[in-house]
């Protein structure tokens, strides 16, 4: 019967239908924690997401990797549960309770049957607050994290996003590597370990979403058992980083017959007014599918690689508008040119209002297949906060992207496209570059 929970469970995740609109209401707890919830009694079935804003940015310098090693262990063993008997709690409820790490944040993400709703609450709980970080969970978690490193030291993809990164944000905590380095992982200890788990995981920085079977008030009495005894923050977040790279080209030799390009300049933050065209100029010209101006350009017509995209990377601390694709050794020096001519097209106003309809179509259309389930949504209303849109933006944002005119597209392409600004950071042998 245990075997048959799990997929039970996951069929509900899925089984909430498309809603037109979403109904959100702003929560606030006896205790004063702040949630969005989308609530739907129709199937036994709740999701709660919840973002610690921080992530491996507040790790301390030398001991890099500490907060993403940390997230991984939180689940490794909690309370008088080691980490097989945690795994197996969480089985024989059905529940599913997954930490995840990134440079700007650490997630939670919760997910239960009604029935076993408290059960799974409680293990979630035990993890955030009692983690055992077992030294025999430590020593397997630190010897993976270093596996992956060794393969990422290889990887050419990686390079170019390290390399990018470390000349985009010179003197930032973008410009170090969220997993850590060799040196700095194989040197955390359980002390670095208890010290991430205190930075990271604080009551005063925590934003909330929750769907499904779960009412307003049973939702803050949640947060209060779940959240109350955190610490308050002890380390500042970083300020903001200005993009570095200068105009020009890196070259990281690397083995093989292709080459990887990253490449990019400064970008726009999530609250310029400005975002939303740049958002959807971006899906014009390089949003990494079938259609886009690079796309069509660069693979259907001179068959230079087998995939570009380009995106608004616009994180918590910094932004870039920037790309990625892999090409032919010989035909690198061809890549970037094209690549430089596409930036001019771009800048000079040639997307045209053929090219705006479409991508209108396209956007409004896909925008409700996000909201497939009561995972999907919480987790959107914990994104949403973090990214700063209102309450309403669900509900609003299809009449934002067709509101744009050329005119707004014209306006940001001269703000944010600069060719003369690209860095371009190429892995590989590349041939015939100047």
């Amino acid at each position: 019967m245990m075997n048959l929970l799990k997929p039970l469970a996951l069929a509900l995740a899925f089984a909430t239908p498309l809603h037109a609109e979403i109904d959100i209401q702003p929560v606030t707890s006896p205790q004063g924690f702040s949630a969005w919830l989308s609530e739907e009694s129709s199937i036994p079935f709740v999701a709660i997401e919840i973002i610690f804003p921080g992530g491996a940015n507040l790790d301390p310098e030398g001991a890099e990797g500490a907060v993403s090693l940390m997230s991984g262990l939180l689940s490794e063993g909690a309370g008088d549960l080691d980490a097989q008997e945690y795994a197996a709690a969480l089985e024989s409820l059905a529940g599913s309770v997954a930490f995840s790490a990134g440079r700007d944040s650490v997630s939670l993400s919760i997910q239960a049957l009604s029935e076993n709703r408290d059960q799974v609450i409680e293990l979630a709980r035990l993890a955030l607050m009692e983690p055992r970080f077992d030294d025999a969970a430590l020593n397997r978690a630190r010897a993976q994290q270093l596996s992956s490193l060794e393969r990422a030291a290889r990887d050419p993809n990686s390079i170019a996003s390290r390399t990018f990164n470390e000349l985009a944000y010179v003197g930032h905590p973008y410009a170090r590597p969220t997993g850590g380095t060799p040196e700095s992982v194989a040197a955390l200890d359980r002390d670095a370990i208890l010290s991430a788990h205190q930075t990271a995981l604080t009551r005063d920085r925590v934003l909330i979403g929750a769907a499904g079977d779960i009412s307003a008030e049973e939702l803050g009495a949640i947060l209060d058992r779940l959240l109350a005894d955190l610490p308050e923050a002890s380390v500042p977040l970083p300020d903001y980083a200005g993009f570095t790279a200068p105009p020009g080209i890196t070259v990281v030799p690397h083995d093989g017959p292709q080459s990887v390009i990253a490449f990019g300049h400064a970008g726009l933050p999530r609250d310029d007014p400005d975002f939303m065209p740049a958002f959807v100029l971006n899906e014009i010209f390089g949003g990494g599918r079938f259609g886009t101006r690079l796309m069509t350009e660069l693979r259907e017509t001179r068959g230079l690689t087998y995939g570009v995209g380009t995106s608004l990377a616009s994180a918590s601390h910094g932004d870039s508008f920037q790309g990625r694709l892999s090409t032919a050794n010989n035909r690198v020096a061809e890549v970037v040119e094209i690549l430089r001519n596409e930036w001019e097209w771009l800048a000079g106003g040639g997307i045209s209002e053929d090219d705006l309809e479409r991508i209108k179509t396209y956007l409004t259309g896909a925008y409700p297949l996000r909201f497939d389930g009561n995972g999907s949504i919480a987790s959107i209303l914990a994104s949403m906060q973090f990214q700063g849109f209102d309450i309403d933006y669900v509900n609003i944002r299809n009449d934002l992207v067709n509101a744009i005119t050329l005119a707004d597209l014209e306006r940001t392409a001269a703000r944010l496209i600069k060719p003369e600004a690209l860095h371009f950071v190429i892995v590989g042998q590349p041939e015939g570059l100047d």
